[in-house]
């Protein structure tokens, strides 16, 4: 028999018989689009999800930092060390490396309306707010262009705003600090850190231009994409320091009890959901033996008919089996629609979108799967058929 006249034999049947299969297409077609959701949006959500990870103990954050006074025994002859701007470019392009946030700091006062406040006077750049996934509470942050352009804009954290005017809408008020005034633009938002909530922020440059006695960045916040980045980018950063300065002193530190808890979540919900979707996909495959199967005895005597007339037991087999596998594929095509349909929705919730050689890579990978469970469903029942005596065949009511 030609493999287009198997193929045009075995679709008519499929399509004769609709009804019996719909519910077996339904699971297949369900459990293809949800493994290629998953398979083609998993890296995307991963990505939006450690964007939020702050809030339970900033699991992709890697804090660095030159400890320039450890010990008051080594302290006299010691020189303080700070990241130089070609180290900052280097470990920008380190693997898996979302954004670094050089952040220097010091202790200092302010002056308003006569009363006298202390606090922690934090100098950071435009990205320090996206790495430590801070937002403005009230008024706005400073960004890319004021930091260019070394405006006197104050950024307090809540706490702090709250203990020097008693409320949080302080934008517009201007404090003075170390007899230079600056205007408070915002109170920031999201800080889980204490130290955060009692400080101030000013822009990196500004703080270089205006505070007497200011320090270089000494300090640094680096944000992997994901938290399976987080491992080989704390090995990399004293390499790369050490490539660009001497790098005394350098202290890496990584969250790695809260690290290794969001790992152990991700990897439970993961399973869980795949293990969903394989069982759907099982069930499909159990439904194609099932159904092959009743296809098999309600179509005994057209096999023995078949064989009469000089059918082989390859030809059954290949029939039933290609059967099998039109099912199974043309309930993995339904599939396809579907999932693309779910990436779209996705991709559109979440502002993201992933690239189509990811889509496509898990289209090829259901297609696979879908062939090996047609197969593996269908041959039971073919090899039943293929086998079946024709004289009890053609007598079979």
């Amino acid at each position: 028999m030609r493999f287009d006249d198997l193929i045009r034999i075995s679709l008519r049947q499929v399509v004769r018989y609709h009804r019996r299969y719909w519910g077996v297409v339904l699971a297949i077609a369900l459990g293809v689009a949800a493994f290629i959701t998953m398979v083609t949006m998993g890296q995307e959500v991963k990505k939006t999800f450690n964007k939020d990870l702050e809030l339970i103990g900033g699991a992709t954050i890697i804090r660095s930092y030159f400890d320039n006074y450890p010990t008051m025994d080594n302290y006299k002859g010691l020189r303080p060390n700070w990241f130089h701007p070609a180290t900052l470019a280097g470990l920008r392009q380190v693997p898996g490396v979302l954004e670094v946030s050089p952040v220097a700091m010091r202790w200092t006062y302010g002056n308003w309306r006569r009363e006298r406040y202390s606090f922690q006077l934090l100098a950071v750049d435009e990205t320090f707010w996206q790495v430590r996934s801070l937002w403005a509470l009230t008024g706005r942050l400073f960004g890319f262009s004021e930091v260019l352009e070394r405006k006197r804009e104050l950024v307090l954290g809540a706490r702090l705003a709250q203990r020097i005017f008693g409320h949080l809408e302080v934008a517009g008020e201007i404090l003075e600090i170390e007899q230079d005034l600056f205007q408070v633009v915002g109170v920031v938002g999201g800080a889980t850190d204490l130290d955060l909530a009692h400080g101030a922020f000013i822009p990196l440059t500004t703080f270089e231009d205006r505070i007497i006695g200011s320090q270089h960045p000494d300090r640094l916040y680096v944000r992997c994409v994901t938290w399976d980045d987080v491992e080989q980018v704390a090995q990399a950063i004293p390499a790369v320091v050490q490539a660009h300065q001497p790098s005394e002193q350098l202290r890496v530190e990584v969250s790695w009890r809260a690290l290794k808890q969001v790992k152990k979540v991700s990897w439970w919900i993961e399973s869980f959901i795949f293990l969903s979707i394989f069982a759907t996909l099982g069930l499909g495959g159990f439904g194609i033996w099932n159904v092959m199967m009743a296809a098999v005895r309600s179509r005994t005597r057209e096999i023995g008919l078949k064989k009469a007339m000089g059918a082989e037991d390859r030809d059954i087999l290949a029939q039933f089996i290609t059967e099998s596998l039109c099912l199974s594929v043309g309930a993995a095509v339904m599939g396809f629609g579907l999932g693309r349909f779910l990436v779209e929705i996705i991709s559109f919730w979440l502002g993201t979108r992933p690239s189509e050689e990811v889509f496509f890579s898990s289209l090829g990978m259901g297609l696979l799967f879908a062939i090996i469970l047609g197969i593996g469903a269908g041959l039971y029942p073919s090899l039943q058929a293929s086998r079946m005596d024709v004289v009890s065949a053609t007598r079979y009511e």
